[in-house]
């Protein structure tokens, strides 16, 4: 197993490298300069490119990015272009606020989805199923900032039961979760009941039954473990949806999470701040798919780590 973690890590370099290559070339075909958005309206050519020598935008891309890597790797991933700020000290004031976020709403995610899908299983072609699998097209479907806007509507204005925006307390959570966490947990919900339908046609399930066991023990114990499998991958991909979907999430509730941090260098082409960022928010991902292989080794012995 040690050796399986050490050489994913080593593979996630690749990874990482070509994330912060595409970033780089994109904000560098996005219009705009930033030294001309740094120096404001009035400024004259000479100042702008004293700004750009200043930046180092007057150097070849190529060194431009690779000077980048060689500071990255150390840690350093610059001077935010709008303040002067180190861009990590930046991203570290923003992440906990987006990994709480991201958290709730897993938790969200896991509990509704698997409960609904093991009812859903449990009691296939019932009202119950039907129901539950209308719920969870219409999570799929909806829009997240929408659904953001309805619950505001109806629990922060017309029944003043949460704040409307901010965050800093358990009932500034509880909103943009659930708006964030809605459509994984009916993603989680489908995969859970198709999961489950296939377990409780396998022998050894039909042999539980035979001994005698009592339904909720066969169900919790020797199907939900096997059923588990294909449910953890759609839950850890979910976990790098939701660190995408902040971005929405956070603006709809004004949440300043490393989401909006990202969205306003974009506005700003403030490029150390966006790279650092989205490098930043690759890793996690990277190492979320980590711990989703671990996972499986640990609900299924069966599985080869090589």
């Amino acid at each position: 197993m040690l050796l399986f973690i050490i050489r994913r890590i080593l593979q996630t370099i690749p990874v990482l490298l070509g994330v912060s290559l595409v970033v780089f070339l994109i904000m560098q075909m996005v219009p705009g300069d930033p030294a001309t958005l740094l120096a404001g309206e009035g400024a004259t050519k000479q100042t702008i490119e004293m700004l750009r020598h200043e930046l180092g935008l007057d150097r070849p891309i190529i060194y431009q990015y690779f000077d980048y890597v060689f500071h990255a790797i150390q840690g350093d991933f610059g001077e935010s272009l709008r303040n002067n700020r180190p861009v990590l000290d930046e991203i570290m004031i923003r992440l906990p606020i987006t990994l709480q976020l991201a958290l709730a709403s897993i938790l969200i995610t896991v509990v509704l989805g698997m409960i609904a899908g093991i009812i859903s299983a449990t009691k296939q072609y019932s009202m119950a199923d039907i129901s539950i699998m209308i719920i969870a097209l219409l999570g799929i479907s909806l829009p997240s900032f929408w659904f953001g806007l309805m619950l505001i509507y109806f629990f922060s204005v017309n029944l003043h039961i949460f704040p409307v925006a901010g965050w800093g307390t358990i009932q500034h959570m509880i909103l943009p979760a659930i708006t964030l966490g809605a459509g994984g947990a009916a993603i989680v919900a489908r995969m859970t009941r198709s999961s489950m339908l296939e377990v409780v046609r396998q022998d050894y399930i039909r042999t539980a039954r035979a001994k005698g066991l009592k339904e909720h023990i066969i169900i919790y114990k020797h199907g939900l473990k096997n059923a588990l499998i294909p449910v953890i991958t759609v839950v850890g991909l979910q976990f790098g949806a939701l660190l995408g979907g902040t971005v929405l999430t956070e603006s709809v509730f004004a949440i300043n999470g490393l989401g909006r941090l990202i969205v306003d260098a974009i506005r700003t082409r403030d490029l150390p701040m966006v790279q650092g960022g989205v490098l930043i928010a690759s890793v996690i991902f990277v190492f979320m798919n980590l711990a989703v292989d671990v996972l499986y080794r640990y609900f299924n012995k069966r599985i080869d780590l090589n």
